[in-house]
């Protein structure tokens, strides 16, 4: 599907919900789950730029932003964990559709978030990350 068919479809959810007397919300689904997608990023966004453009919706724990094995370059798409789950509700409905760097991102929930495997080409700062998350330990 179209990606901009996808932001268009879950802004629709948004709008439908308004004028619905529902007790419950399409977001519910997800409830278990702290992660969101983002796609559409611009290539020369790093993880910091990210989580300071998604911190404003809540504390951000974990990002996997994906990039190319051979090159190291971002590939325009990745997973944010947040600490509570109720700042996916805020980013999706707030950020899905919005233009970075004059290109429109794509934000939705994750139901089943399965982290990367680790590869023997990353660092071990990374698979720490990767691992615990960046979250702080109390």
């Amino acid at each position: 599907m179209n990606p901009m068919t996808n932001v268009k479809n879950i802004a629709k959810l948004g709008q439908q919900e308004l004028g619905s007397d529902k007790k419950s919300s399409w977001h519910d689904d997800y409830k278990e789950s702290a992660w969101i997608f983002i796609g559409g990023l611009p290539y020369d966004l790093t993880e910091g730029d990210v989580i300071a453009i998604f911190s404003q919706y809540g504390e951000v724990v974990n990002i996997n932003l994906v990039r190319d094995k051979d090159t190291g370059k971002q590939k325009g798409y990745g997973f944010l964990c947040y600490e509570d789950q109720r700042s996916t509700i805020l980013a999706v409905d707030n950020l899905n559709g919005i233009k970075i760097l004059g290109r429109t991102i794509r934000v939705d929930h994750v139901k089943d978030y399965k982290a990367p495997k680790i590869s023997k080409h990353i660092d071990n700062e990374t698979k720490q990350l990767r691992l615990e998350g960046c979250a702080p330990k109390i």
